[in-house]
């Protein structure tokens, strides 16, 4: 590059305040000091004194960084002759240089950029290419109005790729929930229900069709009303987002004999006045099928129950175990009476109480 540049003149140190040999860090801090003291918005009462120093200041700022960055080339480049191939020559800039610069937009850092990171703003222009003209085509702001521009400017350009890398996440949607209607005997013996779904999907070709599919659902022995079985992706497909879930959830439908109660299963039977008060011999039907006997030599009274051990519902949790099945009797009454069974009837109560 032919002789090594001068060194800067003392009045570009002297307006910085700083030695010859300070860093380009403590060259940072001196500016960051003087602009927060000189700048016009902090001297009101002296505005044209105050500007006519910020320039001076910026310009000094200016020339002593780009001293500072030949120097940094030329040794750059003393190292680079001796290392590397006429090939690898291309790289003259400042490897420390390079990794210290954070932004090669903005021509001029704003004196709040420099309160954050002082180094960055330094390696700026010594990221910067030698211009042929030489120093005097970089301009630096010189009014508040243009630092906070050029603030803002690059905040924005840094927020940038956070924005982009939220836009490609793909969402799923809710799932969606559909009810499975199940009698009483399927859910105490257990069955495979099939259910036929149409959902959207998209083609091949990018076009959304509609296709039909088969779900098969097995339903265990013992399941209860609120039991839901989860088909994860089969819901509508929709250009960028995820399949939605389709959520099937158990509904016992009303039998006309027996009531459910968790594991124990509910009977009402009715009996005559007579055989309520004489005992009988009954038929009690069972779920899934058959029938079952039972002697009943007690009083039946209203409210009166009887409990049949393991004729109940399954217990899914427990294998081979299942509730009770619970009798519940209602006395037929007579709905008439003459005189004479009115009277005999009074006789036999009078001797029994």
């Amino acid at each position: 590059m032919g002789d090594p540049p001068k060194s800067p003149t003392p009045n570009f140190y002297s307006v910085l305040g700083i030695s010859k040999t300070a860093s380009l860090a403590d060259i940072g801090k001196a500016y960051k000091s003087l602009v927060m003291k000189w700048h016009p918005d902090r001297n009101p009462t002296n505005k044209d004194e105050a500007e006519s120093k910020f320039r001076s200041i910026n310009e000094a700022y200016r020339e002593l960084s780009l001293k500072k960055r030949e120097e940094a080339i030329a040794g750059s480049q003393n190292k680079t002759k001796k290392k590397k191939s006429d090939d690898e020559e291309l790289h003259i800039s400042s490897p420390t240089l390079l990794s210290r610069t954070t932004s090669r937009i903005s021509p001029m850092p704003s004196p709040g950029d420099l309160s954050q990171n002082t180094s960055t703003s330094m390696d700026f222009y010594a990221s910067l290419p030698k211009s042929p003209t030489g120093p005097s085509n970089l301009s630096a702001p010189t009014t508040p109005k243009e630092v906070n521009s050029l603030s803002k400017m690059t905040s924005r350009r840094n927020a940038m790729p956070i924005i982009f890398s939220q836009s490609t996440a793909r969402r799923k949607p809710q799932p969606i929930e559909k009810k499975l209607k199940c009698t009483l005997e399927e859910l105490c013996l257990g069955c495979v229900k099939k259910i036929k779904i149409t959902r959207k999907v998209i083609s091949n070709t990018g076009l959304i069709v509609e296709e039909e599919e088969i779900l098969m659902i097995k339903v265990k022995p013992g399941w209860k009303k609120g039991t839901k079985i989860t088909f994860e992706g089969k819901g509508d497909e929709r250009p960028g987002t995820l399949p939605a879930d389709i959520i099937f959830a158990i509904d016992e439908k009303e039998h006309p004999l027996f009531k459910r109660e968790g594991d124990d299963l509910e009977l009402g039977i009715e009996v005559p006045l007579v055989q309520a008060l004489t005992g009988c011999t009954i038929s009690v039907p069972l779920l899934g099928g058959g029938d079952m006997t039972l002697s009943i030599d007690d009083i039946i009274y209203p409210g009166y129950e009887k409990l049949i051990p393991g004729q109940g519902m399954p217990k899914s949790k427990e294998d081979g175990r299942r509730g009770d099945l619970c009798l519940k009797f209602l006395v037929e009454l007579p709905t008439e009476l003459s005189d004479e069974q009115r009277i005999e009837v009074v006789n036999i109560l009078r001797e029994c109480f």
